[in-house]
């Protein structure tokens, strides 16, 4: 089982592209993997013969484990299974022996409402920080297994039955991420917010000067997302605190900005990355989110696609959005919440004058930034947006 993502401890296992004793090759698709962030297509790191597949579909499995093997025409499947450590990453073909308690299912069993009930590790531990009586808990997952949305759904239930009308809908595996995620973060992490209102006129129209340039070498129109990436990852270098990472060792200051970008899809919203976005032109900026954008509404992100982020910003303006507050996605320190370009009345030199004006939401983790430090990113990135020729 690869690690896809920072702090995964588990991933569930949805499907299998091939089956046992197919031929494979090198980067075709081979399974698909629902981590805490999406459903993820896994690539076979190496061609030869699918062997000696030991996970079952639905199944939820400790990262470094074992779940096939791709063998030569030939060799033989190995007798004992060997894992990778929980924090070796997606494509490595090192492996190590799991610990006895993560890969004997009697252990896990154990804990659980009873020997026959499954339960994610997810569901367990919100269980545990709710107060909710696994015993009590219906599971909605595979084979019955308990999921954490049904120890949401049990924490929030009335105390006394009583009659309901409307019709109830079953969350997509995405949307059930979704509430995970966010529950999680919301729940666990200090949120406070800083907003800022800033004029665009140089940011639109600079973007209208490149539009042309930019479309003819590379047949695409840079958005104003595109824009604001390429700008925020470039502040962010001056303001570590704003791109670093909450973990259990402190705080991790990352030397480049991998910008995650907010994506609606249809049963929810994924983050795709744009990696060393402070070193990328607006061309290819624009390149790849496209690229990842068509991956993430099709249903085939890649797991590099989701990977390690260090910095969010979630773009709501093309809904005419004025102004929202995004929930922080860790172990990031910070997401940008951009609302919609539109006309007001501001002082102009004392006189009132109509601008195109938008407002950035700045969310961060209290363990991580304070509110000097939020307000002072938030200057810096307000000089970029009325001087966007930095990019050059």
């Amino acid at each position: 089982m690869p690690a896809l993502e920072m702090a995964q401890e588990t991933g569930k296992l949805l499907a299998w592209r091939k089956q046992e004793g197919d031929r494979v090759s090198k980067g075709e698709p081979l399974l698909e993997i629902e981590t805490d962030k999406a459903v993820v297509e896994v690539e076979a790191p190496a061609d030869g013969i699918l062997a000696g597949i030991k996970a079952a579909v639905g199944a939820d499995i400790p990262v470094g484990q074992t779940i096939a093997w791709i063998l030569a025409p030939g060799e033989a499947t190995p007798v004992d299974s060997t894992t990778t450590a929980p924090a070796a990453r997606a494509g490595s073909h090192a492996k190590a022996e799991p610990s006895h308690a993560a890969s004997d299912p009697s252990a896990a069993a154990a804990d659980a409402p009873s020997p026959k009930t499954k339960i994610s590790p997810k569901a367990r531990r919100l269980a545990k920080e709710s107060g909710v009586d696994l015993s009590t808990v219906s599971g909605s997952g595979s084979g019955g297994e308990i999921l954490a949305s049904d120890v949401q759904a049990a924490a929030s239930a009335p105390a006394t039955p009583e009659k309901k009308s409307g019709r109830i809908e079953i969350p997509s595996s995405l949307g059930r991420i979704m509430a995970d995620r966010t529950t999680q973060s919301w729940t666990t992490v200090p949120h406070f917010f800083v907003t800022r209102e800033i004029e665009a006129t140089a940011l639109k129209e600079y973007r209208e000067r490149i539009v042309s340039q930019i479309e003819h070498s590379h047949q695409l129109r840079p958005s104003h997302t595109d824009l604001l990436v390429a700008l925020t990852a470039r502040v962010l270098l001056k303001h570590p605190r704003l791109n670093a990472s909450w973990t259990a060792e402190g705080i991790r200051l990352h030397d480049h900005v991998n910008m995650g970008i907010a994506i609606a899809v249809n049963d929810g919203v994924v983050a795709a990355v744009i990696p060393n976005a402070q070193a990328a032109s607006l061309g290819e900026i624009s390149k790849l989110r496209l690229e990842v954008a068509e991956r993430a509404r099709a249903g085939k992100l890649r797991p590099a696609d989701i990977a390690d982020a260090t910095f969010t910003i979630s773009n709501l303006g093309m809904y005419q959005v004025d102004q929202f507050s995004a929930i922080i996605t860790p172990p990031q320190a910070a997401i940008l919440a951009v609302g919609s370009i539109a006309d007001r009345v501001v002082a102009v030199n004392g006189q009132p004058a109509v601008r195109p004006m938008m407002k950035l939401t700045l969310s961060c983790d209290h363990r991580v930034v304070d509110g000097a430090r939020a307000a002072l990113f938030l200057n810096d990135l307000a000089q970029s947006i009325r001087e966007p020729e930095i990019l050059k």
